[in-house]
């Protein structure tokens, strides 16, 4: 069985016995396990939670030393952004860990995110397939159409500064406005939102004047009305805010690379692009290998396009693995 807690429809992997599936294995029998449920320590069925079938299957690979996990779905592979967006959006032969975390967590829906930090901690190669291919073609062929995630750096993968353009539209941004700025300040705001299960991404806050500052944050939308309640119940008179203010017409759209590391000026060329393009940059988040803006959700197919005609990515980046 897999194993997991008790939290109710997003329990988490805890353990899994592989001994029976090795057995059944050795004995050359073809091994069906179910995913996106588990058993908590009492015994009662659980689910993983969307995407569970993901995770699911990169925890059973990790259980079994797997040399390779083949997760087969809608799609040939991971690509450069979203083909319906920008139709000459290629397929990538190859993507590593990190960058398929960032891409996942910036609203790219080819695999759950849970399932790459699964695959990213256990070090399970895993390879994205189409699962409408040929029947007939065997591993070694099939293989070729997908996209293999890799803990393994390639050298050649800093050739390209920016690998892909990820976006999410499901994204809403809250603004306490004049909020004290003292220490603590942000725990007393945002405390009350993790409680209650809310999810936060991108945080800014203003610089401090006449002692107040302006203090915003982006939510998942489908939790939006949820942190405007408790801001509203909880927080905005105990820490003597001004106002609450909401604002769900925003996305996400993110520049993720791997050669972001060693090559400077990806965040001007970026800027600049969004400039030309009349896109006015509401909130910035960056990490080593990514660049997030928050725009209004009407500019988010022309920025995708610009970016992804910016940075070159309808050219053939990497060979196939």
């Amino acid at each position: 069985p897999v194993q997991t807690d008790s939290s109710h429809q997003k329990a988490r992997i805890t353990g899994i016995d592989g001994a029976r599936v090795r057995a059944e294995l050795t004995a050359g029998k073809v091994v069906v396990v179910t995913g996106f449920q588990g058993i908590n320590q009492n015994n009662d069925i659980t689910t993983l939670g969307r995407g569970g079938s993901d995770t699911s299957a990169v925890a059973v690979a990790a259980a079994l030393q797997a040399h390779e996990c083949m997760i087969f779905t809608d799609v040939d592979g991971v690509y450069t952004t979203d083909p319906r967006v920008v139709p000459q959006a290629r397929r990538m032969a190859r993507i590593t860990i990190e960058e398929m975390l960032e891409m996942a967590s910036q609203g790219a829906k080819v695999l759950q995110i849970r399932s790459v930090e699964f695959a990213g901690k256990f070090k399970v190669r895993t390879r994205v397939l189409s699962s409408l291919t040929d029947p007939l073609l065997n591993v070694d062929e099939e293989a070729q159409s997908g996209t293999l995630i890799t803990f393994e750096e390639d050298p050649t993968m800093e050739e390209a500064v920016i690998s892909s353009i990820a976006f999410n539209r499901d994204e809403a941004k809250i603004t306490l406005t004049r909020v004290p700025d003292t220490p603590g300040i942000a725990y007393q705001i945002l405390g009350p939102i993790a409680q209650a299960n809310v999810e936060v991404d991108v945080i800014i806050q203003n610089q401090s004047l006449d002692g107040t500052t302006d203090f915003s944050f982006t939510v998942h939308r489908s939790d939006f009305d949820k942190a405007i309640a408790i801001l509203n119940e909880q927080v905005k008179s105990a820490i003597g805010a001004r106002e609450v203010v909401g604002d769900q017409n925003i996305c996400k759209v993110s520049a993720v690379g791997i050669g972001m590391r060693s090559h400077a000026g990806v965040a001007s060329r970026m800027f600049r692009v969004l400039a030309e393009e009349g896109i006015n940059i509401q909130m910035i988040s960056t990490s080593e290998i990514k660049i997030t803006v928050v725009i209004e959700d009407k500019y988010l197919e022309l920025a995708v396009r610009a970016l992804h005609d910016e940075f070159g990515l309808e050219q053939d980046l990497l060979e196939s693995p």
